[in-house]
This record gives structure tokens, sequence and C-alpha cells, in this order.
């Protein structure tokens, strides 16, 4: 669907060899297998190819197994969107310098995230976001949510223990926007955001404005002015 072989191979389920007994699944182990049959599917044939008798012969078990947990194919697709994505999550960094950090999380994010965003982005605007009435921001909470960014909190915290930051003077906007722009990168061109650009992010964006911040006086009237 999306012009990329290598989609094809992502999260795929190994399928039982001809007179494999097959163990009854229940519970979670059920539930992770539906929804790994479902991003299975959303990636090969779309978000319009998809149908939940489709995904229950991928799943190799009934239809009404689907049904008794999603009432309709949105909620499935949205479930193994957010499930593909938590059961991956980013590691945190810990270098020992704040700058080091944010470019190995923003890299991460920026790398591992890129065919992710691409399929989801494939089935909104297929008909996901028509179906379940969402907005695109709305479709983008549910897609990428904040992952990243409280992740980011423990290299916040890190760096303001070691004084490299004084997280009491930093507007929260200004600790979201790298997240925020590799977040839009993804989004808008639908493939990895390359170094030039986390690094264009992380030293001429993020670090500058944490300095201005920083260098500003307490009592909020800017910097001194030359006489």
């Amino acid at each position: 669907m999306l012009g990329n072989a290598s989609l094809s191979n992502l999260g795929s389920v190994s399928t039982p060899e001809a007179g494999e007994i097959r163990r009854r699944r229940r519970g979670q182990e059920l539930e992770a297998a539906l929804l790994d049959a479902a991003w299975d599917e959303l990636v090969e044939v779309g978000f319009a190819g998809l149908t939940m008798e489709s995904v229950a012969g991928r799943a190799r078990t009934g239809v009404a197994v689907l049904y008794r947990r999603w009432a309709n194919k949105e909620q499935l697709v949205f479930a193994a969107i957010e499930h593909y994505r938590t059961a991956r999550p980013l590691e945190v960094p810990d270098t020992g310098s704040l700058r080091e950090d944010l470019l190995t999380l923003l890299t991460g994010f920026g790398t591992e995230r890129a065919t992710f965003v691409a399929v989801a982005a494939a089935a909104a605007f297929s008909g996901l976001l028509a179906g379940t009435g969402l907005t695109p921001a709305q479709a983008r909470e549910k897609f990428v949510g904040d992952q990243p960014l409280w992740r980011a909190h423990a290299i916040y915290q890190r760096a303001h223990d070691r004084g490299e930051i004084d997280l009491d003077r930093l507007p929260p906007a200004v600790l979201t926007m790298p997240f925020d722009l590799v977040r839009h990168d993804l989004l808008m061109n639908l493939e990895p955001v390359g170094a030039e650009r986390i690094r264009a992010v992380v030293d001429k964006l993020f670090l500058p404005l944490v300095h201005r911040h920083l260098d500003e006086p307490q009592d909020g009237t800017g910097p001194a002015q030359p006489a």
C-alpha cells in the first residue's frame, strides 16, 4: 500500500507449520495476537482493505472473537496502532549531557517511529478519521501521543540536578518544542528525520532558547540592556 516492500515485514506474525498442534490462546496473549494481526493487515492492505474478517483470518480465529473486544474496525485499528507503539518503547539515554541525551532520544524517535507514523497516517487519510469523527489533531495524539516527551522528563530532571538547566525558569513550551518539531516533521514528510535536522532543532533552536531564559533576571524584566 505504501510502496515500500519492507513494511510488510513489520510486526509480522508467524503462522503454524502444517500439522502443528495449535495451542489455545487466552486473555492478553490472545488480544496481543489479534492486534498484531490487525497491524500486519493494516500494513499490507491499508485501512480501506482491512476487514474484521481478514484480521480474524490472519489471526486464525473466528470473527466473533474480534467483535467481543472491538465494535468495529475503526476501534480495532486504533487499538492495533496503540499496541504497536507501546510495545516498542523508546529507550531513555543517559549520556551525562543534556545535549547528547536529546540528540539520542530525538534521533531514535525520528527514525524508529517513521514507518509507524507513515502507516498510521495512511490509515487516517484512508477513512479512519471519517469513520471516527476525530480531528487530525486528536488523531495525532492517539497515534504519537506524548511518549517521547514523558521519557524526556527524566532527561530534563537529570540536567536540572547537574545544574545544566533550571526547570523552575523554563516554560513548558520550550521543553516540548524539540519533540513538537520532530513529530511535525514525521507527520508531514512520512520519512525518518535526518541527523542534520535533529542537530538544528537542538543546537539552533532549543539550546539558545534555554540559555536565553536562564540568562534573564529572576524578576522577568528581560536581559540587561547596554548603557
